[in-house]
């Protein structure tokens, strides 16, 4: 990874990325109204569940996959990975959420790819070299919206696919240079901050207890990346059965801080 492909990576996983994703808690905040989370420890081991039942085997898979057909330029298999998810999530609020992070995470690179346009040269030379390379272009102003990207962005904004904010997650960093595995990492690092932080928001732990959930997560995110980065779209399977309980239930509740 160059530096600025770094630099790309983190900050598509910064929680200042403003994609919505920090009104998300996918069923968090029900685990706490409902008491069902007592210590940070217990908190950290849900999260875990997490990332071994969904954002392993469902969202890398998706991810990866996206990120394979957008290099290949396959149009249609970007579009499979996004079906496919959206099947295998069955909370409305979480399939709800995914989308709107996907359409928001799009939305802003088409914003600052215009801004962007403005400062790049016209000579031809320089145009052949920004192109001659996804690495040269990361950074979200950077990223040419073109190809696969700018079709699969313009269908999204037609309606004719989801845009899932895994699947539109792995396209972005095929562009801007990152691999499969770094992309899954970005995008694991990602939600479990967001679960974590919206744990913390709701005022139950503190930020010690949360910084130290979080590190002792981190060889889950490896173990999950590695094992699903490269796997088959076929593979793709979730199994959180409490979570999505959670998640619909949170759906009727009277007291709601987060979209879910």
């Amino acid at each position: 990874m160059n530096d600025r492909a770094l630099l790309t990576a983190m900050r598509l996983s910064d929680s200042m990325l403003p994609v919505g994703t920090y009104t998300a808690s996918y069923g968090i905040e029900q685990y706490l109204n409902e008491d069902e989370i007592e210590t940070a420890a217990g908190l950290g081991d849900l999260i875990e569940g997490y990332l071994r039942g969904v954002i392993g085997p469902a969202e890398t898979v998706a991810l990866g996959h996206a990120h394979r057909s957008a290099a290949a330029g396959d149009l249609d298999g970007v579009f499979a990975a996004d079906e496919r998810l959206g099947a295998a999530t069955l909370p409305a609020e979480f399939r709800d959420s995914s989308r709107k992070a996907g359409s928001k995470l799009l939305e802003l690179l088409a914003d600052t790819d215009d801004g962007a346009a403005a400062s790049r040269s016209s000579d031809p030379a320089d145009a052949a070299d920004r192109t001659s390379s996804a690495g040269d272009a990361a950074g979200l102003g950077d990223v040419a919206v073109e190809g696969v990207l700018a079709e699969y962005a313009a269908a999204c904004e037609a309606g004719r696919t989801d845009g899932h904010y895994p699947v539109a997650l792995g396209v972005v960093c095929q562009r801007a240079g990152l691999d499969a595995r770094e992309a899954a990492l970005v995008n694991a690092y990602a939600s479990v901050t967001g679960l974590l932080a919206a744990a913390q928001r709701l005022g139950r732990f503190g930020h010690t207890a949360i910084q130290s959930q979080l590190s002792g997560l981190f060889p889950a995110m490896e173990t999950v990346c590695d094992r699903y980065h490269d796997a088959d779209l076929t593979a793709m399977c979730s199994f959180a059965p409490l979570a999505d309980a959670m998640g619909m239930r949170h759906e009727r509740a009277d007291r709601r801080l987060f979209m879910s």
